[in-house]
């Protein structure tokens, strides 16, 4: 009988340092493969495999699309890239963003609870926003093991936080007490026991994958008055259990928290383009003024006109102050 072989682990803020922590305590003979998605910026080259392979027993690699999957094993999502799972083989692929991050954590969850059901251990380490919540619930909903690190342990606290939220979560420990489990999981067998599995999961894998369209939305969810903050398409709700989600017809995807993050990233990207546009209007004006020297009423108009652009920025400009007084006191 198959035993839970598949771990997967998301992490972000604080994951570097978490998951060297978790590697180090893994055994060389581990009767699993480990996936990794940490959050990190696209365009950077990724150190992940490199540190991990020296903290640990295990070899640790960042996948081509089609690697085959091997016991004993650690594979590490590429920048700019989904790490997803299909039997036998693991994917990589360059679908839209989820929860602001590519890689996210979310669409491996949901392709390794796909496609080994009960197999799966899923794991949500330290870092912000709730990316891994939605994911495990969808391992949760197909048989599989969930775990979070205990949040006071957690170096960003946030995200174990938003997951035990879904009440979705299995065990909540400490990273000496996941390594534990997850060794104890890897030797055990798996239930095999039939569950219903949601054709939505399925499709949203799809959606990672840019396999479906709007029309395909309308099997799992109902169209909000809400635009997607990333591409201005219109956003899908629709629930597990009691977490709500948004995905637009493009396949971004967010759960609550990283759309309110993402909507405040657009409003103040925004803020900042009306404050360009306005100090520019403002310089216009001024220049105009200077050109009619000679046509006081004229110019006089122009530079009135221009103090009251200049009203319009500060007031821009004081709004976006106080948004970053706020950030920093959160």
């Amino acid at each position: 009988m198959a035993t839970h072989d598949i771990i997967c682990v998301g992490a972000s803020a604080g994951g570097v340092e978490t998951l060297q922590g978790l590697v180090k305590l893994l055994p060389a003979e581990l009767p699993a493969a480990l996936f990794i998605v940490l959050h990190i910026p696209q365009d950077s080259p990724s150190q992940l495999p490199a540190l991990l392979q020296r903290a640990g027993k295990l070899a640790a690699l960042a996948p081509a699309d089609n690697t085959p999957i091997e016991n004993g094993r650690i594979y590490v999502a590429p920048p700019n890239h989904h790490l997803l799972i299909e039997p036998g083989r693991v994917r990589i692929i360059n679908g839209p963003k989820e929860n602001r991050h590519r890689p996210a954590i979310d669409p491996l969850f949901r392709s390794a609870a796909w496609a080994y059901r009960s197999r799966v251990v899923a794991v949500v380490l330290s870092g912000n926003l709730d990316d891994g919540a939605a994911g495990l619930s969808a391992v949760k909903t197909c048989g599989g093991t969930t775990i979070v690190q205990e949040p006071d342990e957690a170096l960003f606290p946030e995200m174990p936080i938003n997951a035990l939220k879904t009440g979705a979560v299995d065990h909540r420990l400490t990273i000496k007490e996941i390594s534990e489990l997850l060794i104890d999981l890897a030797n055990r067998p798996a239930s095999d026991a039939h569950r219903h599995v949601p054709k939505r999961i399925e499709t949203e894998i799809e959606f990672s994958k840019m396999n479906k369209d709007a029309e395909d939305m309308a099997e799992f969810g109902s169209p909000t008055a809400f635009a997607c903050p990333s591409c201005n398409g219109a956003l899908w709700e629709f629930h597990d259990g009691d977490l709500s989600r948004y995905r637009c017809h493009t396949g971004h995807a967010f759960s609550p928290e990283s759309l309110l993050a993402e909507q405040s990233y657009a409003i103040e990207e925004a803020l900042y383009s009306a404050l360009r546009a306005l100090e520019e209007k403002a310089t216009a004006l001024r220049r105009l003024a200077a050109q009619y020297a000679r046509l006081p009423k004229l110019q006089s108009d122009y530079e009135l006109r221009a103090n009251e652009t200049d009203k319009s920025a500060d007031s821009i400009r004081s709004l976006l102050n106080d948004r970053k007084e706020s950030s920093a006191s959160d």
